[in-house]
């Protein structure tokens, strides 16, 4: 079970480097996160199957990766249809 865990722990924290350095495009951020999240279920799973035997709190936990991703699309494309594209360059904080 350690050598599962420390395998997912190496994949998230790849996966939050490339979070770090591709941080162009709204699209890529999405798939990122949906990664993080996929390797979170993961050991979430891993950890409660062999410890309490329990699926509801990894329902739970699908519920809110399913949620979590079909905000992300729809702001991805309420800022397509306002903006034309998905760069993180084109916002600016100090515009009213």
């Amino acid at each position: 079970m350690i050598m599962y865990l420390s395998l997912f722990m190496i994949l998230f924290f790849s996966g939050n480097f490339i979070f770090i350095l591709n941080r162009k495009h709204f699209l890529n951020v999405l798939l990122i996160l949906e990664y993080l999240m996929l390797i979170l279920l993961l050991m979430l799973s891993l950890i409660v199957v062999n410890l309490v035997n329990e699926d509801y709190c990894l329902m739970l936990f699908m519920i809110l990766m399913v949620s979590e991703g079909v905000l992300g699309l729809s702001i991805l494309v309420s800022l397509v249809r306002l903006m034309g594209n998905d760069y993180f360059q084109i916002f600016n904080l100090m515009k009213c």
